[in-house]
């Protein structure tokens, strides 16, 4: 959604967390899930080709610590329709979960996420 043609209808935010594990793709997930979960879109379909979710444009950016460490397909997998394109970015935050777990699970991860939604462009 870069042109203004392409500007999302609806935009969404959301926080998750992994508490141990450093595990960016769940606190990605979690933080999709976040955003998507307390929303409802019921008229949605009267923009869309045929009414048909399907056509439904999903952009999700995530930003977390280690941006390449998140699994795309996994976080477009919390949205039960719409054709999902995930971008992770540098961002979030991991900082020190207070346990002495050992390297790798001694921090938490926040992740971030920005959902934008919009219809196919017309043509």
């Amino acid at each position: 959604m870069t042109d203004d043609d392409d500007r999302p209808l609806f935009l969404e935010m959301g926080l998750g967390v992994d508490l141990v594990g450093e595990d960016m793709t769940k606190a990605a997930c979690r933080a999709a899930r976040e955003a998507i979960g307390r929303t409802s879109l019921p008229g949605i379909g009267r923009l869309l080709p045929d009414g048909d979710r399907r056509h439904m444009q999903v952009h999700v950016t995530v930003a977390v610590p280690r941006p390449e460490e998140v699994d795309a397909t996994a976080v477009a997998g919390v949205f039960p329709y719409g054709e999902i394109q995930v971008t992770a970015v540098t961002g979030g935050l991991r900082m020190s979960n207070g346990t002495d777990y050992g390297p790798g699970h001694e921090h938490l991860i926040i992740a971030v996420a920005v959902v934008g939604v919009g219809t196919p462009p017309a043509g």
